[in-house]
């Protein structure tokens, strides 16, 4: 049974179909790849080609490409880096999710899900794989044990479209674009409300911010949400224990697209795709540091867990700008598709 929240603008008609089994996601019986998947790799989309690309860290050379189905958008693997889950998106006209073999190298039967349409967001958070659904006004949790979405939550929001988990999965922070919102959500504590619906056991707090937010992300120390509000050119900065927005940075990031902490929270990088440079703010002063010229245009960031790289994909120049994050430069550059899009490291013990 999936529970559905008190953000009832699902319907029970939702949950049609979306708790049933999916195919199994086994080992492939395949022939060994000719370059194997490094323990460390980090894996592109590409919008154009449809293929998500894992490439090698070490020596930026793509191992292999996969192709993943339509409108790829966001990429995220699993906590033991052997299955990459993708996004096919479709502006709402979707409603799958494509996963890959990262050790066998191929993509493995999609993810029905059903009503929940238009999948972009993704996370993964205690053992599961998290989501958004933009044409559903929904999150969604897939657990990959049983092939089944388990657990959705209606946010009533308009183009509920990035969001960031707690490791523990007892907080969800998504973006809401259209609606511009931060939705929080977390399980209830205490007994339910007299009269609540069974099954009613998350809160919801919509928190305000500025147009066309998108770009999401939580500071590591678990602390803020910082969101880039494409259309104001602004970055809102949310206490997320008082669930405030506590300061509204003129960032002048207009057209902000991805905006992401470093590991170690001092800095934060937002990509747009209305002009050149990647903005580079220091996350104690609340200040720019830099603007990093990359092309032409920006979407996608990820980190490299050590903290040295940024990686960032320049959507309209088909390449990822390999980024020093010490010299806040530009290193290198990655051909991996055309018009590449989400990015994601993944991590093999």
């Amino acid at each position: 049974m999936v529970p559905l929240s008190r953000a009832g603008s699902l319907g029970a008609a939702l949950l049609i179909g979306v708790a049933s089994s999916h195919p199994a996601i086994a080992q492939s019986s395949a022939p060994p790849v000719a370059v194997p998947t490094p323990a460390r790799a980090l894996l592109v989309l590409s919008k154009t080609d449809r293929t998500l690309s894992i490439v090698d860290p070490t020596t930026l050379a793509v191992v292999w490409r996969v192709p993943v189905g339509p409108d790829p958008h966001e990429v995220i693997a699993s906590a033991d880096g052997r299955v990459a889950y993708v996004s096919n998106y479709g502006f709402g006209a979707y409603n799958t999710i494509t996963p890959v073999d990262l050790i066998a190298q191929q993509a493995l039967p999609a993810i029905d899900l059903g009503p929940l349409h238009g999948p972009h967001g993704l996370a993964v958070a205690d053992g599961k794989i998290w989501f958004t659904a933009e044409g559903a006004k929904a999150i969604g949790r897939y657990d990959p044990a049983p092939h089944a979405v388990d657990w959705v939550l209606g946010t009533g929001q308009d183009r509920t479209h990035m969001l960031v988990v707690s490791a523990d999965g007892k907080r969800v922070v998504t973006s809401n674009v259209s609606s511009a919102t931060v939705t929080i959500a977390e399980p209830r504590s205490g007994p339910a409300p007299p009269g609540a619906a069974s099954g009613v056991d998350w809160t919801e707090t919509v928190v305000p911010v500025g147009r066309g937010a998108e770009g999401i992300d939580v500071s590591p120390d678990g602390r803020e949400a910082w969101v880039a509000n494409a259309q104001d050119g602004t970055i809102s900065v949310i206490d997320l224990t008082r669930k405030v927005v506590v300061q509204t940075l003129a960032a002048d990031v207009r057209g902000a697209n991805r905006l992401k902490f470093t590991p170690d929270g001092a800095l934060v990088f937002v990509s747009t795709l209305g002009g050149p440079d990647v903005t580079v703010l220091r996350a104690a002063a609340r200040a720019v540091v830099k603007r990093v010229p990359v092309g032409r245009g920006a979407a996608g960031i990820v980190m490299q867990p050590d903290g040295a790289r940024a990686y960032v994909a320049c959507t309209p120049d088909d390449s990822v700008a390999v980024m020093d994050v010490r010299s806040l430069m530009v290193v290198a550059r990655i051909g991996a598709g055309g018009r590449p899009d989400g990015l994601a490291w993944a991590v093999r013990p």
